[in-house]
């Protein structure tokens, strides 16, 4: 499989910049894993294709306000530092901009020194390791200084920053939110567990994994990076009943996806626990969890837009966004959701 074959063309002026008026005003292309028919519809329209005794499975992760924006302490150089995965009390790992004025020893201030970091070295895929110095509490000092880190295809400033959480989100932790979650009201999520459809939580914090770019032609060579994720002893049973009961497990979105395949035992039971996950799905992939995945249209060459075409293959799947685009869906973070059964 070579990075090529999963790139296509996308104007740019279809890049959401701003999330719809409301949740679930979005629309949806619904892709049947069983037919080559694309079907147009909105977004409310998801519950057509949900029965009572399915299951729902939602990624609960809260994005952190991440995005810390500073100045070298030596120099009054503006510096940017992404929270990324917390090693202990106050080390951190991060990717910081512009990477080569932030060399281990460097000190950044932010918010006039209501928090400070210390760049202590480098990764193995380009970050930093950080020891932040606060007073207080660091999450409270975080909410004060941080802000959400928004996709770089996102020049709009966003007005109302809820709206880049998903509103079942619960532990904070991630870089960056699981969008396909975004376009659930908590009216539709009641219409749905009203159904018969379960809903079920599990974790999984956003990260480096999710959203660094592809760079091998050899997609096989790629290494994710390790994400944190949970599965409640609820959610292992509330999938178990579904699949013992005849109904699908539909995941929202990729995160969640990684979360429940990195659990998998054999004939598709989900285990409960806590762990780091590098899972890379990739066409080839056999699913052991999910029958259907509601999601985003993902950047050209991403894992993300490797893992739809691992469940739906690469040829429909390009097929569907080429028709997207003739259509002119919103694409991204902020843009339409594809159903995938």
């Amino acid at each position: 499989m070579h990075l090529s074959e999963f790139d296509y063309f996308l104007p740019e002026s279809l890049i959401a910049q701003e999330p719809p008026g409301q949740r679930g005003e979005s629309r949806l292309l619904v892709v049947r894993l069983d037919s080559e028919k694309l079907e147009h519809r909105c977004f409310g329209d998801l519950l057509n294709y949900l029965n009572p005794g399915d299951v729902l499975v939602i990624n609960d992760t809260k994005v952190l306000p991440a995005r810390l924006l500073g100045k070298k302490e030596d120099t009054g150089a503006q510096a940017e530092v992404l929270l990324l995965k917390r090693l202990s009390s106050k080390k951190w790992e991060v990717l910081v901009r512009p990477g080569k004025r932030l060399k281990a020893g460097s000190r950044v201030s932010f918010s006039d020194g209501m928090l400070k970091c210390l760049i202590l070295g480098n990764t193995d895929y380009g970050g930093r390791i950080v020891e932040f110095f606060y007073k207080g509490c660091f999450e409270e000092v975080l909410d004060k200084v941080g802000v959400m880190p928004l996709p770089p295809y996102i020049k709009k400033p966003l007005l109302e920053q809820e709206r880049y959480q998903t509103v079942y989100a619960r532990q904070a932790g991630s870089a960056a939110a699981p969008t396909a979650g975004l376009h659930f009201s908590h009216e539709m999520l009641e219409r749905i567990t009203g159904m018969g459809v379960d809903i079920a939580p599990v974790l999984l914090h956003v990260g480096l994994g999710t959203f660094r770019p592809v760079e091998v032609e050899d997609i096989t060579l790629h290494h994710m990076h390790a994400e944190y994720y949970e599965i409640p002893e609820a959610t292992s049973r509330a999938i178990a009943k579904a699949r013992s009961g005849g109904g699908k497990v539909i995941a929202v979105g990729t995160t969640t996806t990684r979360c429940l395949e990195s659990a998998a035992g054999a004939g598709g039971s989900v285990k409960p626990g806590a762990g780091w996950t590098d899972i890379f799905i990739y066409p080839g992939y056999r699913f052991k969890v999910i029958d259907g995945l509601i999601t985003n249209f993902h950047l050209p060459k991403s894992t993300l837009l490797m893992m739809v075409s691992a469940l739906a293959g690469r040829e429909k799947i390009l097929r569907a966004y080429e028709e997207a685009v003739r259509e002119k869906y919103r694409f991204y973070s902020f843009g339409d959701a594809m159903l995938i059964i």
